[in-house]
């Protein structure tokens, strides 16, 4: 576990009885949610969002993309991303955006326990082979290549919903 972040509750979009989320909830959070939204910037500034899985290990978010993949081409250009992930309810869960700059990794060492975290969360069809700096397929893409991108938060935001309801922003 890294350094604990500054953690402010924005009261002008709490309730009034609200307290700020503890960065331990949102980690655990982060840790078992399956979907995640990854927006990255096009080269033109466009926005682009997409759906994808990803794993928290090591106080950071990592995902994979193929390389001709719209969000890796957008990486390439510009590192800035956030990632989002919640529930689409409304009076209830939390839901939280993690900003931060999207890193490749390509030490074969630190995508092995990348693979293993993903083989562990998402079962078999998530299995990933670590060769030349990249996830290679060993599922239902067998031998499909994946680039792995890590998101060490920046600044996070957490809105807690149901009986009170929460601004909460961590500052790393």
């Amino acid at each position: 576990m890294g350094k604990e972040p500054v953690t402010r509750l924005d009261t002008r979009f709490s309730s009034a009885d609200a307290t700020a989320t503890d960065w331990a909830h949102a980690r655990k959070t982060l840790h078992d949610a399956e979907v995640f939204w990854v927006s990255t910037v096009r080269p033109d500034g466009r926005p682009h969002v997409t759906p994808l899985i990803a794993v928290w290990l090591d106080d950071a978010l990592y995902f994979c993309t193929g390389a001709s993949e719209r969000k890796a081409r957008n990486l390439a250009h510009n590192t800035h991303c956030i990632m989002t992930t919640g529930c689409n309810a409304l009076h209830e869960g939390l839901d939280l955006v993690v900003e931060g700059d999207a890193r490749r990794v390509t030490d074969d060492a630190k995508l092995r326990r990348v693979a293993e975290a993903y083989a562990s969360k998402y079962g078999r069809d998530w299995r990933f082979a670590v060769r030349d700096g990249a996830f290679h397929h060993e599922g239902v893409h067998e031998g499909a290549v994946a680039l792995v991108f890590e998101i060490a938060p920046r600044t996070a935001f957490g809105f807690g919903k149901g009986r009170q309801y929460s601004q909460t922003r961590w500052r790393f």
